[in-house]
């Protein structure tokens, strides 16, 4: 049976060597430059990145000399189990497709009216639906984005009637805009990379997952806004 310091040694240089290959980083950084570089990039690293910097500490406490062979102390179990887990979270963190995503993803052609895309939502209580022109993505009709649209119509004193019946759902998406609130992955995403693109764009309504992460590709899932905290639950317990 492995002792504590050295199961602990053995999580701690998985850490290492996973962050270092995932972001490239060089060989000479220490683990403690190594985490605060990564925050920025990795979602678990941000997540744990105290206990991580913590970590760095233990190990250098618990071995001689940098010599992972020269064991001088035992870290206490619950810690041993603490870095073991991150590490495998860190190391392997499970696909998007496979644990969180949509799978029945419902999708709209772009001369679909406004009263049809509604009706849709409303029927499917789908809020986001992508909208897709001669095979390509355009776009993602967004719920409350349609009634922002239907209120400025409102604004400008047209007939909402008319509006939503005559106006197709490309005349609301401009591809240049609305590229802000949705991405495209491709079907080996993580959970940890699609956390990190919701961390690094505030605004990201959707993720739409894809065999390759092509824009003229239909979608095999998605994942929205409202799946980050099941996506920090699955990672606590994962």
């Amino acid at each position: 049976m492995e002792s504590n310091a050295r199961r602990f040694i053995n999580a701690y240089n998985t850490i290492d060597y996973a962050i270092r290959v995932q972001h490239n980083f060089k060989r000479s950084m220490s683990f403690s430059d190594l985490i605060r570089k990564a925050v920025p990039l990795n979602y678990l690293v941000r997540k744990y990145e105290d206990d991580l910097i913590d970590f760095g500490r233990l190990r250098n406490a618990i071995i001689h000399g940098g010599n992972d062979d020269f064991v001088i102390a035992e870290p206490h179990i619950d810690v041993v189990e603490k870095i073991e887990k991150i590490a495998e979270a860190i190391k392997t963190p499970p696909k998007a497709l496979d644990v969180i995503c949509h799978k029945d993803v419902l999708c709209a052609q772009n001369d679909i009216k406004l009263i049809d895309i509604i009706e849709l939502i409303s029927t499917s209580e789908f809020s986001n639906i992508p909208i897709y022109k001669d095979g390509g993505l355009i776009g993602v009709a967004n719920g409350q984005r349609i009634i922002d649209e239907i209120g400025k119509a409102i604004e400008r004193k047209e007939n909402v009637d008319d509006y939503i019946n005559n106006t197709t759902v490309e005349q609301i998406i401009n591809p240049e805009t609305t590229a802000k609130y949705y991405e495209v992955v491709n079907l080996n995403a993580t959970i940890e990379e699609v956390l990190n693109l919701f961390y690094s764009n505030r605004k990201l309504i959707a993720i739409l997952i894809t065999k390759t992460g092509s824009l003229k590709e239909i979608p095999l899932g998605i994942v929205t806004a409202s799946d980050v905290i099941i996506m920090n639950n699955i990672l606590d317990n994962y």
